[in-house]
């Protein structure tokens, strides 16, 4: 997957919200202040969903007063800035950016010593049909047999309409716990964190931790 495909195939901004929301409450509850995904209620003058996996890959979906603004780095790929010493983007990679997202490309906390860095951007006002990305991206060629995308868009793959499926896999991967995919369907329809659906998820899960994060950050808890 590239971001024209990912771009394809994400949700509206209001349903990727609270995907986001219901990720980090799946990962508060399996890995508490160690999760892999969090939510952070205030982002400048809107909200953040971040991704670390503390390898230095990373994504974080931005929710702004305009849209969504979303940046994707990964490390190993081609596309990374670090592959000269001008640590420009990749070509076209925010060719057609709209002027309300802008000012996304100078955020510090995605720079390095005053360069940007990312490997995949996407963006999507309110009002607009669909998401976008850069035009006429040429992606490098993925080297390896293991199916990667050459942009780093995989990591998002997650919040995609199969993520009930894809989450118990992960937790698996990352956290070694096994979690079932109904449970997980329950977090992501934003039922109540009952004791039962907590404990179900990791039977020793902080409850009050969890609740109270997820009241902090907009999920019914």
């Amino acid at each position: 997957m590239d971001a024209y495909e990912l771009a394809a195939k994400l949700p509206p901004i209001e349903v990727l919200r609270d995907r986001c929301r219901a990720l980090a409450v799946l990962d508060r509850t399996l890995a508490g202040e160690d999760a892999y995904h969090y939510y952070v209620p205030v982002w400048g003058e809107g909200q953040a969903a971040i991704h670390q996996n503390g390898g230095g890959d990373e994504w974080a979906v931005i929710f702004t007063p305009d849209g969504c603004f979303i940046r994707v780095f990964d490390h190993e790929s081609k596309m990374t800035p670090y592959r000269d010493s001008d640590m420009d983007l990749w070509p076209g990679l925010f060719d057609g950016l709209p002027e309300a997202f802008r000012d996304q490309l100078e955020e510090p906390a995605f720079s390095d010593d005053g360069d940007y860095v990312a490997t995949a951007l996407l963006w999507r006002g309110f009002g607009d049909p669909q998401w976008a990305t850069g035009r006429n991206i040429v992606f490098p060629e993925v080297e390896g047999t293991v199916a990667k995308s050459p942009d780093g868009t995989e990591m998002l793959e997650i919040l995609l309409d199969d993520m009930a499926d894809r989450y118990p896999d992960f937790a698996e991967d990352i956290y070694e716990m096994v979690v079932t995919a109904d449970d997980v369907t329950r977090v992501i329809a934003r039922q109540p964190l009952t004791d039962e659906l907590l404990l179900a998820l990791n039977p020793e899960a902080d409850l009050d931790d969890v609740r109270g994060y997820a009241a902090e950050i907009g999920y019914p808890a």
